[in-house]
């Protein structure tokens, strides 16, 4: 069965954007889904998210042609495609190849493990990497911060979506939006929700995922929040997170 593709975008940083892609991910193997991670940022965080700092061979070897798709595994049911800091020089280096655009949709059809998702890590800009996640996807999942200046960029990468849709990808979607580091007990927060909610009503998932300390810490044990304090609050979130998903787009 072929994979359900999503890339995990916001050009804004800070938005939970890699926190969301690990979590979702290894909640989604928790629940005997197989998953692969794609590390399309140079700075490679989901990569560190789970202790994997120089990886060789990486995203950039295989989108330079080098490769397949390294595809590591980290625990039962999920495995990562790992970046690290040479796949800064991808965008100058691969901007005159013909079909530059489709170097990673082109990949993706060659993994070697038979998946049910594969979630695309994107990097904070909307360059080459962002663009060859969103004409690989099917879908979008956009975290946003609760807060006022996060939710002001959504419509610049609206936009963007758009302009790939017609352009490039005409299968793409919005597929969902993910409040993060939300804080119940404050107006912005709520007032965040409320003009999210009111702009792209059934798109934004009801989960939101609380500001919780836990979810910071877990990457310097590279480990995921299930594995790192399966009982906090972000921990219960994202199991929330995974389910609400789940019901969503499961076929």
């Amino acid at each position: 069965m072929k994979p359900q593709i999503f890339a995990i975008s916001n050009h804004k940083g800070g938005v939970a954007k890699t926190s969301t892609t690990v979590n979702l991910g290894a909640g989604l193997a928790l629940m005997k889904r197989r998953v692969l991670l794609v590390d399309l940022d140079p700075q490679g965080n989901l990569s560190h998210s789970f202790g994997i700092k120089e990886a060789e061979p990486s995203m950039y070897n295989a989108l330079k042609g080098q490769c397949p798709i390294p595809e590591v595994p980290i625990i039962d049911n999920l495995w990562l495609a790992p970046s690290n800091m040479n796949l800064s020089g991808a965008e100058l280096e691969l901007s005159m190849e013909p079909g530059r655009e489709n170097l990673l949709k082109r990949l993706l059809l060659k993994t070697q493990n038979d998946y049910d998702y594969i979630f695309c890590d994107c990097p904070p800009s909307l360059g080459l990497m962002t663009v060859n996640a969103l004409n690989a996807a099917e879908k979008v999942l956009i975290p946003l911060q609760a807060h006022y200046l996060a939710s002001q960029g959504l419509a610049k990468l609206m936009e963007i979506i758009d302009k790939v849709k017609e352009r490039l990808n005409p299968e793409l979607s919005i597929g969902g939006i993910i409040i993060t580091m939300y804080k119940k007990n404050t107006v912005l927060s709520r007032d965040v929700v409320e003009f999210t909610n009111s702009r792209f009503a059934d798109l934004v998932f009801d989960t939101k995922i609380r500001d919780n300390i836990s979810i910071a810490e877990a990457p310097a044990s590279g480990q995921d929040i299930f594995r790192y304090s399966k009982n906090s609050l972000g921990a219960i979130d994202y199991s929330h997170l995974c389910m609400e998903f789940f019901n969503r787009f499961e076929k």
